[in-house]
This record gives structure tokens, sequence and C-alpha cells, in this order.
């Protein structure tokens, strides 16, 4: 974006704040009590708009404006019963449409941040009317005080200026003698009851209790009652004669006479039913999933917190964590309309599938659900859940027309709710759904420690990869390939190895195939490659020695295989026989023209091709004359019956009839891992051609390699 269009993007911003503190004067203005005119109160607004789209932006976001701008409406007198639900209305109907820059944020984003500062401005909406009503309260109670203290004019003038406050008052004032008996009722008290001021002088403070009342509000009261307590304030609920519950801010003070005893109770009552109705709304919206209504990750991270705190009571817990196999299959092929519907459906049979209240369902992702079962009797209860919920989803589901099919995932993590906290429990949960889904999905899998810990450890190694090639933590140790007529060597299999800071040195069986499946292996098998090749050239004396590098089925189907090891071919000054490539049977099994094209090319020019594993990947003998190798290695599982007394004799028949195809259709034989000496003499005399094993040499250092081997082929 040009300086030119971030001006335009600026002043386009501030005609929409202006627009939108325009629309905004005009909802709240009938609904203040504030003695500006409506044009000074969107000069006013402005400001604060201005305030709110700054804080859309912010980043790191936080929504701590929203509760400085809920204070200054306070500050403006925008406080009447109606206000709050304007002023939040407004920011929920243009804040993102007229504050939002475009570009910056995506309209998801934009929401949830105005969400936040409308929950924001709520609190500290009401922490500012809250500060000013306790601000009148006090003045009340001090006119309250001298009121009854003075004597003579002064007590009169004082009474005067009392029941002046007490008649205009917004706020609800009661006084009640010791017994409870109501003597006395402002007009704002009567019409928040829905009574006169005379039908409140009959009523006894001491019967209006309410089922929803804290447990300590009537401690407190009779604390206060005995004397022990001057005055107590509490969040307390009132039945109306109508049915509606009544919610307002107590605060009860005790009026003592000039000896000090106990005389009255003054009670102030502030109506809150509005803001709190406003706030269970905002955190009903915070705490549930707005596409299918039922508990989000807040609500369901929250209940888990509580599950697992010490002293909550609960002996054991119970999580299903649910996946559904092939979603994004469903949103790519028939939109993200179907997808919702969908999402809605899995939601409603995963709630038909519990009515209990310990139990807890909610969506917490995408197409990720789970189930929370507080203090289950047994592993059997939490199971035969995970069946239920697999049943409830077999039936195909109907979506537009469509009968969608559904299968799911579930990882289930069961067991006493002080051993684990909440990160652990989920991440448990997590990497038991993957392994559901790895044994191919539609079931559950229970969690078991060493299978988490084996996936901790594969995740952690995947994350380090990267960062180990540009580090240089990997390496490369040679094993001689000896040629079984004369025990000379005929070359080296180069085999990388992996020095870890954590975990020190791993075999490739631990790190191939996690780079394998990231995609990491083109980049080290490419190292390898040129650390195998440039070595080579350094042996027997300036004269280049054969060296086997293997080759992973993805660098196999990598465009650039042929020219980067014709590259590496040409730097190191060596010639194409010095290069023999190992790929495995198993991964040209069913490959056709094109994917054997490269393998043929590289043959073409001198390169060596070895079919590594053979005998483990059953592919078709007769394919042996379409694949461009001159090499076959046997894989050491068909030659370790040789190493007995006497040789097993299918082994032997099998080696035989391997080593005589091999050698009519032209191909060496390469046996692996040879260890003793008995099955060395077996394989020469079965034909084999070369041998590797510890028999001969462990894998070493390229300097050990070429100070014991080197020199001798």
């Amino acid at each position: 974006m040009t300086c030119e269009d971030e001006r335009e993007g600026l002043d386009d911003n501030q005609d929409g704040l202006r627009r939108f503190a325009r629309i905004w004067s005009r909802a709240i203005y009938p609904a203040t009590q504030t003695s500006l005119t409506r044009a000074e109160l969107e000069d006013y607004l402005y400001p604060l708009a201005r305030r709110l789209a700054d804080a859309l932006h912010d980043h790191p976001f936080t929504p701590a404006p929203g509760r400085e701008v809920g204070e200054a409406l306070v500050a403006a007198h925008c406080t009447s019963p109606d206000a709050l639900p304007h002023i939040l209305g407004v920011i929920e109907s243009y804040l993102v449409l007229y504050g939002s820059t475009p570009g910056l944020l995506s309209v998801d984003d934009a929401r949830s941040r105005s969400a936040r500062l409308q929950h924001a401005m709520a609190a500290g909406f009401t922490r500012a009317v809250r500060e000013r009503t306790l601000a009148e309260q006090e003045a009340l109670s001090r006119a309250a005080l001298a009121a009854q203290s003075a004597v003579g004019e002064a007590l009169h003038a004082s009474e005067t200026r009392f029941r002046t406050v007490f008649k205009d008052a917004t706020i609800g004032i009661g006084i009640a003698d010791m017994n409870g008996r109501l003597r006395d009722a402002n007009g704002a008290l009567a019409r928040m009851f829905g009574h006169s001021e005379e039908e409140m002088r009959r009523r006894n403070i001491n019967d209006w209790v309410h089922p929803d009342d804290a447990p300590e509000v009537w401690r407190l009261h009779r604390e206060l009652a005995r004397g022990e307590r001057d005055h107590f304030r509490v969040e307390k609920p009132y039945q109306r004669p109508d049915g509606t519950v009544l919610w307002t801010n107590l605060t009860v003070s005790l009026l003592r006479d000039a000896e000090g005893e106990p005389r009255y109770q003054l009670a102030l009552m502030e109506d809150i039913t509005e803001r709190r109705l406003l706030h269970l709304r905002l955190r009903y919206e915070a705490t549930h999933d707005e596409l299918t209504g039922l508990p989000n990750r807040t609500l369901f991270a929250e209940r888990l917190d509580r599950i697992l705190a010490p002293g909550s009571g609960m002996k054991r817990f119970g999580l299903c964590y649910l996946d559904i196999d092939g979603f994004k299959t469903v949103n790519d092929s028939l939109g993200h309309a179907v997808g919702d519907q969908l999402l809605i459906s899995v939601a409603e049979r995963l709630q038909s599938c519990t009515t209990v209240p310990a139990h807890l369902v909610a969506r917490i992702g995408g197409d990720e659900f789970v189930i929370l079962i507080s203090d289950p009797a047994d592993r059997e209860e939490v199971t035969a859940l995970a069946r239920a919920a697999l049943a409830a989803l077999a039936t195909p589901i109907a979506v537009d027309g469509r009968e969608l099919s559904v299968r799911a995932s579930i990882g289930i993590v069961e067991g006493p709710s002080k051993e684990l906290d909440p990160a652990e429990v989920m991440r448990s949960a997590d990497i038991t759904m993957y392994r559901a889904k790895d044994a191919g999905g539609n079931r559950y899998e229970l969690a078991d420690p060493d299978s988490d810990a084996r996936a901790i450890d594969r995740h952690s190694l995947t994350n380090h990869l990267p960062a180990a090639l540009e580090r240089d933590e990997f390496f490369l140790e040679y094993q001689p390939l000896i040629r079984m007529s004369d025990g000379h060597v005929d070359g080296a299999e180069a085999l990388v190895r992996w020095k870890h800071p954590v975990h020190g040195r791993l075999g490739p069986d631990r790190f191939i195939p996690l780079a394998e499946h990231t995609g990491l292996i083109v980049p080290l098998g490419r190292w390898v490659l040129e650390q195998a090749v440039a070595q080579t050239s350094t042996w027997a004396g300036g004269q280049p020695l054969r060296v086997n590098v293997n080759l992973s089925p993805r660098q196999l189907h990598h465009p650039d295989l042929v020219p980067d090891t014709i590259a590496v071919l040409e730097a190191a000054g060596v010639p194409p026989s010095s290069l023999c490539l190992e790929v495995t049977e198993s991964a040209l099994i069913g490959a056709d023209e094109d994917e054997l094209k490269p393998l043929w090319q590289l043959a073409e020019l001198g390169v060596d091709i070895a079919l590594d594993d053979f005998g483990t990947g059953y592919s078709n003998l007769a394919n042996l004359r379409k694949l461009p190798a001159t090499t076959l290695k046997l894989d050491r599982s068909f030659t370790q019956g040789l190493q007995r007394h006497p040789s097993d004799p299918v082994d032997v028949t099998f080696v035989e009839g391997i080593v005589s195809l091999a050698h009519a259709l032209g191909l060496a034989v390469t046996v692996e891992g040879v260890e003793t000496e008995h099955q060395a003499d077996q394989l020469r005399d079965l034909g084999c051609d070369t041998a590797q094993g510890w028999y001969y040499a462990r894998p070493s250092a390229a300097a050990e390699f070429a100070k014991d081997w080197a020199t001798t082929g």
C-alpha cells in the first residue's frame, strides 16, 4: 500500500468515525440525563469512537479502552436505565462497519474484538455507575446520621435536607426498625417493587427472601441487627408482584441513637436488572458457540479447570475429544454452508447422547467437539458415552437433499482428577484422538502414557528437524561393502546420523520417517548426497571409491532429482559410476514409466541403481526386467537362518533362487546384515557378490573408514 493509499484510507476512516459518532448520538441522546445538546454530544462521542477504532486495530489487542469509554459515558451522564443497551447496540451494529480499516483485520477478527470491547464497556459503565451511586449513598447516609444527631434548628434543617434528598433520589431508600418493619420508603423504592409508598410501609424486610440469595446475605443482616456491624453491601434479587425478578445493589446501614444503641436500618437500593440481563447476555455470547449453541472452548476450559482444581470434590473425570473424519472434504466439495449445517446436526446428535447435568457437550473448534464427564462411576461410563456418540453419528445426516455419512475419531482421557493439569489433559486427548484417526477413524482410543510420550517425542523431533540441518547436527558414517570373492572393499554405504542436543545420537529410524512426512527429506537427502560424493573422491589415494546413498520415495518423485545429482557429481569431479542410489523395493511397486524415467536417465549416465530391501515388497519378479536396477540388496530377514548350524534349508533355497534369477538378469546381489563367519561362507558359496554387516565392520566416521578400508580396494 502506497503513502497516498494510506492517506486516503485514513481520510475515509475519519469520515466513517464521524458518521458513526452521529448515529451513536442520535441513538442514545433520548436516553441520557445530560445537559449537552445533541450536536455537543456528537462532538463528545467522536474521540470516544476514535479510541474504540484504534483499540480495534491495536497489536497486541486489549479490551481495556472499552472500560475507559464506558466510564467516559457515565461522566457525560448517559446513565438512564435504557442508555446502556442503546450504547452497545450501536457498537455492535456499526463499529466494524465505520471503524475498521479494510485489509487490516478479517471480518471475524473485527467482530470478535468488537464483542470484547462491548463487554469491557459494559464493565466500565457498570463500575462507574456503581461508584457514582455509592457516592450518593454515602451522602445520604451522612445526611441521615446528621438528621438524627442534630438538635433544635440544626435537627430541623438537617431533616429538611434529608427529606429533600429522600424524596427526589433516583435510588430506592427505605428505613426499617430493628424488627424489620419498613417505616418509610421513597417513591423510587416503591416503583422498583411495583407498590405504592403506603403499601411498602406495611412490609417487613425479613420476609424478602429469594431462592437466589447469596448464602452470606442473611448472615450479614443478622450481624447488623445484633449491632455487630454497621453496614454491609451485597447484590440481592427480589420477587415483584408480576412474577419478574428485581436485581439490586443493596447497601444496608445501621443507624444508632445518641447513646450508640441500634435504632433503625437504612436500606439503599440501585436497580441493576437491565445491566444484569445485559451482562448475562454478553456472558452467554462469550461462552457459547454462535453456530451450534453449544458451550464453547472458554466455558469448557472453565469447567475443566474447576473439575481438576484441588478441593473440587471430584474424584475422577472423563473426557471424550471428538474430531469429524474428512470434514475438510465436505467444506471443499460442498461448500461451507453445507458444512455448517452438518456441524449443527452433529451437535444435536451429540447432545442427544446424554441428558445428565454432569456431562458437558461443547464445540471447541471447527469440527472438534468434547464431552466432559464430572466424577464418572468408572471408565466404562466414559467409553459407553463414546460408543453412544459414534452410534448417534452412524446414521447419515440429510443436508440440502444429500445424505452425508459422518465418521468420527475420539480420544478418551479418564482418571483421577488430581493427576493431570488441564493442558496435559488436552494434549493427551489430542494425541489419543489422532491415534484413533491413524488407526482408520470411526473409532475411539483410550489415552496411554507410553503412546503419549512417543507422540510428544516425535513432535519434538519434527519441530527440531529444520533447525538441525541449519546447525549441522547431522553427520555421516560409512559401512564397507565387501567383495565376497576376495574380501576386498568394493564400496561403502553412507548412513546419516543425527547428533541431537538433547537426545544424543539418533539413528535414521528415529528421524527419516519424520523427514519424509514433513518434506525435509528432500534438502536432507541432497545434503547426504553432496557429503557422500565429495567424500568418496578423497579415498583410495585420490581414486574414487563407489558410495551407496539411500533415496527416499519423496526424493524419487522430486522434479530436480536428475539435475541435482548431475550437479553434485560435477562439483565433486567424480564419474557417475562412483555413485549407487539405493531405492526400496516398496517405492517402485506399481510405478509407471513416467515415475521410473528419472532412474532410467541416471542409469544411462552411468549411476548404479540398487533395489534395497528386496524380498519385503512382494513385487512380481518378472518386473525386475523393467527396472533400471544393477544390484539387488537382499533384506537381512531372509539370511538370518544362515547364521545357525545347520542353516535353515528354506532360507538357503530362497537365497539360492534369488541369486540365480538375479545373475540370469545381469544383476549383482548384495546381502545385508552379515554377522557370523559361517553366514558369510554360506552366502559366498551361494554366489552372492557383495555383503555388509557387523561381521566385517560397523559403520564408522569417514576418517576411520579411510584408515581401515579406503586403501584396501
